[in-house]
């Protein structure tokens, strides 16, 4: 009990607007490496499944390699290699971005693969037969209900990411975890900062959580 007493609750109000500055800027690094992550993610998909051998082999083995590489390397190769090769330097925000973005796509397209062979080989022929192009076909028949039936998992993996994004904290981008350090040190309260943040971290992933289980109900009604 007496780590409890000890604890200063009060110095979270005026703490808060650090914290929601480093709030938004992990909702939004999670919310464009989701948008960005799907989009490229999905294309890699399609280039893995594709029959040109060439392009299913850049694809996978650009998957394997992001997949086979620890985030945080990757996160500081490209924030301390990039800016060396182009002359350029690269805040850590926006590295931070783009790494995301890249690295989650290697994720999100073997989540997608798999939604797109879910799809049963019928449907395409179907397509197909009435006169669709492939990317007619994957357009309007495959996609939509692969993406269906991997919501669920897109959204677990987007929980995964959203956990992930403290990692910026290695780069100085100011994070939701940054914020609780900046926090904790202007009022020598580091503790409690890093449990409230925690808190806050729980208390998203738990709802997002909550939400993927429902989503997983209506799906498995639908089907």
């Amino acid at each position: 009990m007496s780590f409890f007493t000890e604890l200063d609750v009060s110095v979270i109000a005026p703490s808060l607007p650090f914290l929601w500055t480093g709030l938004k800027f992990t909702v939004t690094l999670t919310l464009i490496a989701m948008s960005g992550g799907i989009i490229l993610g999905t294309l890699l998909a399609l280039a893995r499944l594709s029959p040109f051998s060439p392009l299913a082999m850049a694809a996978s083995w650009y998957v394997n390699l992001m997949r086979s590489i620890p985030l945080l390397m990757v996160i500081l190769w490209f924030f301390l290699i990039i800016p060396l090769i182009t002359g350029y330097p690269m805040g850590a925000e926006t590295s931070a971005i783009i790494t995301f973005t890249a690295f989650e796509a290697a994720y999100y397209s073997e989540i997608m693969r798999a939604g797109i062979q879910s799809v049963s080989r019928g449907q395409v022929f179907a397509g197909q037969a009435i006169g669709m192009t492939y990317a007619q076909t994957m357009g309007h028949i495959v996609l939509p209900q692969a993406f269906r039936n991997m919501l669920p998992v897109l959204l677990t993996q987007t929980i995964i990411l959203f956990q992930d994004t403290s990692l910026v904290y290695a780069i100085g981008a100011k994070d939701l975890l940054k914020a609780a350090e900046i926090a904790g040190k202007n009022y020598n309260r580091p503790v409690e900062m890093y449990i409230f943040a925690a808190v806050i971290y729980f208390v998203i992933c738990f709802s997002l959580s909550r939400l993927v289980k429902h989503l997983q109900s209506r799906i498995a009604i639908i089907r």
